[in-house]
């Protein structure tokens, strides 16, 4: 509206369009609304008027979705649909979905309020900031059509007898209709907002984009831990097959050699060939376990456990697999939580318990060391904390002086299938 060529824009019209729309379908909403609280409170008796309550009671959502489709005469953006779809198919289970939603009362309210209130108040600015200045203006073209050019009569307040007078009532309709020009566009704006802010709040919509955000989060976790497997794969199939391989011809290549510098180089040769193979194979590991995935978490964390330097003691009550992406975060951080036992914590044994319930999992990393940990001190946790926050969940440490050292951590999943 601050811009010089508002007036020639549609604006204006738009917003007469939409305030003057909003008279007629306010009308036709109150008649509506009578109409079906009336003959089902009347029928009710009967049982017959009871359907038609339930109606009036669900006159709100294509009241509503109306309303966010004339918000598009002078709002650009928009406005969301709160509803949430059905579980199932079917009226009962529509019907069910609706009566528990918030958004359907918002909207029934918003109805009451638009039959009640609101498109009177549509039809008054309407009348004052488009119907006036359009008299005035059309005061020349009445004098000579029904008052014969003798007089006639200006919005029934005063009389014009001559001809500059209808005139100059003219030229000031039309400087009044461009003033009311801003008039028309600050009511819209101001009956747009209100509306967007009882059916289509902003706080749905951030709802609604944080809803997407966590499902897109989830998308880059799933599509980041399928790119680990994928890795994972290619190096136990290719270059640990092939380093397999050239240990072994290597291997054969000394037997065959006589003594000397040759089998000297062979033997060398051999043994760096067997340290990179364990080394490739440690990565491989490391990227993502072929236990994991084939065997679930606790049969991963039993096998970390027989890896680990310091004795650990596992006891994980978990009947069925998980989610992959919690399983593979669960582990690592089990991983990550051992590997700092046997690094810093001087202690002589540690345990592993976890557990699935009210549809969360929990675990627990415990030792007996010297305790003086934090999560921010190069422990490895604080990457580890931010993948457990990306799956919804917590990770917290407790690490007095003098231990004990206490890592937990909890998912909300629910399980996906049995152990084969």
């Amino acid at each position: 509206m601050s811009r010089p060529g508002f007036l020639l824009s549609p604006w204006p019209w738009r917003s007469a369009g939409y305030l003057l729309s909003g008279a007629v379908t306010g009308a036709a909403v109150l008649v509506a609304i009578v109409l079906l609280a009336a003959v089902g409170t009347v029928l009710a008796l009967v049982l017959v008027g009871l359907p038609l309550l339930v109606a009036t009671a669900m006159a709100g959502i294509p009241v509503a979705a109306a309303e966010r489709r004339r918000l598009r005469l002078v709002d650009r953006d928009p406005a969301p649909d709160p509803r949430r779809a059905p579980a199932d198919r079917g009226l009962r289970p529509w019907l069910v979905t609706r009566l528990r939603e918030r958004a359907t009362w918002r909207e029934l309210g918003y109805a009451l309020l638009f039959a009640g209130l609101l498109w009177p108040v549509d039809a008054l600015a309407v009348a004052i900031a488009l119907l006036c200045p359009l008299s005035l203006v059309a005061t020349p073209l009445l004098m000579a059509a029904v008052g014969g050019g003798r007089e006639t009569k200006v919005l029934k307040l005063w009389t014009v007898t001559t001809w500059p007078a209808a005139f100059g009532f003219a030229l000031l309709g039309l400087v009044l209709l461009g003033l009311c020009g801003y008039v028309l566009g600050v009511a819209a704006g101001a009956r747009a907002q209100l509306t967007r802010s009882l059916i289509a709040s902003r706080e749905v919509e951030l709802g609604a984009r944080v809803v997407e955000l966590s499902r897109s989060r989830m998308r880059l976790v799933d599509a980041f831990e399928a790119e680990r497997r994928r890795i994972e794969r290619d190096l136990h199939d290719g270059a640990q097959q092939r380093l397999v391989a050239l240990t072994m011809t290597l291997g054969l290549a000394r037997l065959d050699a006589p003594p000397g510098p040759l089998a000297d180089r062979l033997d060398a040769a051999h043994a760096e060939a067997g340290k990179a193979l364990a080394e490739l194979r440690e990565l491989v590991h490391g990227i993502h376990p072929k236990v994991l995935a084939d065997y679930g978490l606790r049969a991963a964390v039993e096998d970390a456990a027989d890896r680990s330097a310091v004795p650990v003691e596992v006891d994980l009550a978990l009947s069925e697999r998980l989610p992959e992406a919690v399983e593979s975060a669960a582990y690592f951080v089990v991983c990550e939580a051992l590997a700092n036992v046997a690094k810093h914590s001087g202690a002589s044994r540690a345990e592993v318990r976890g557990e699935h319930r009210d549809g969360r999992l929990f675990l627990q990393v415990r030792d007996d060391g010297r305790g003086g940990a934090e999560a921010a001190a190069g422990s490895g946790l604080t990457g580890l904390a931010d993948r457990v926050s990306v799956l919804d969940g917590r990770l917290s440490l407790s690490s007095p002086p003098g231990g004990p050292t206490l890592l937990r951590v909890e998912f909300p999943c629910e399980w996906t299938e049995r152990f084969a």
